[in-house]
């Protein structure tokens, strides 16, 4: 199988339009990336994470999301391969870049590849969730957004347990954080946003009602859930219903480019 194979194709974003179009673009076509263009110039992605890094940033601006422009978010996590690139080399790549990679062929762009693409042509990955988890860092209900925004950034990781009282109670992602900072910037007046940020918590904007597995779901199944919730990870529970760990579409394509 090649990657030609697998690829779609990305929703495009120009790098002039604004970062409110470019999370309108997400909600709608139900994605957390957007490959950021200039006429048929490649210029890079912008994900949820880009959004969150650059809307917590108070000292430098407190614009709201509809005065910042997509280049001033875009990342250059993207490798360029050809049409008929290996999928085992495409998972290589994937984990040892961290980005995602986008399909040309001379200069023409014609689809790309994201973590998505690669567990759908992976759904038989043998093992247990204990095997590729990892260790789990979490956030308690009362901590600030803005506190778990920068474990998210300082970490690489695009979501966050929440726990209360040693009990898995929900979960933040980055669409969360970013979707509060945008709505905080547009809502709240320049003067007041420095105090208010400090008011804003993780139990305000967390996702209840978690997905989740156990040591024992089988990898396959833990894939399946990911690609019908479309979800970027889960955490993972012993039997007794403690977390203990929790796993990625990262995590899952790093296990299966040690096994290639």
């Amino acid at each position: 199988m090649k990657v030609k194979d697998i690829m779609i194709e990305p929703v495009q974003v120009h790098k002039s339009d604004m970062i409110s179009h470019a999370m309108e673009l997400m909600d709608k076509h139900d994605t957390r990336r957007l490959l950021v263009v200039n006429g048929n110039d490649i210029l890079g992605i912008i994900t949820m994470r880009c959004i969150a890094g650059k809307l917590g940033t108070w000292k430098k601006s407190n614009l709201p999301a509809s005065s910042i422009h997509v280049a001033n978010a875009t990342t250059n996590a993207f490798t360029k391969v050809l049409p008929d690139t290996g999928i085992e080399d495409a998972i290589a790549l994937m984990d040892r870049t961290g980005g995602v990679l986008v399909v040309t062929d001379n200069s023409k762009l014609m689809g790309w590849v994201t973590p998505h693409e690669i567990l759908k042509a992976a759904r038989a990955v043998k093992g247990y969730a204990a095997e590729i988890m990892k260790q789990p860092i979490s956030v308690s209900v009362n901590d600030r957004v803005s506190h778990a925004r920068r474990l998210m950034l300082d970490n690489d990781i695009g979501r966050l347990p929440v726990t209360e009282n040693g009990d898995l109670v929900g979960i933040i992602t980055e669409k969360d954080v970013a979707r509060a900072m945008m709505n905080f910037r547009t809502l709240v007046p320049d003067n007041q946003q420095d105090e208010r940020i400090r008011n804003l918590i993780v139990g305000d904007i967390m996702t209840q009602n978690v997905k989740s597995v156990r040591t024992n779901t089988l990898v396959s199944e833990v894939i399946s859930l990911l690609l019908k919730e479309n979800i970027g990870g889960v955490p993972v529970l012993n039997l007794r219903d403690e977390m203990v760990g929790v796993i990625s579409r990262r995590g899952i394509i790093k296990h299966l480019a040690k096994k290639s």
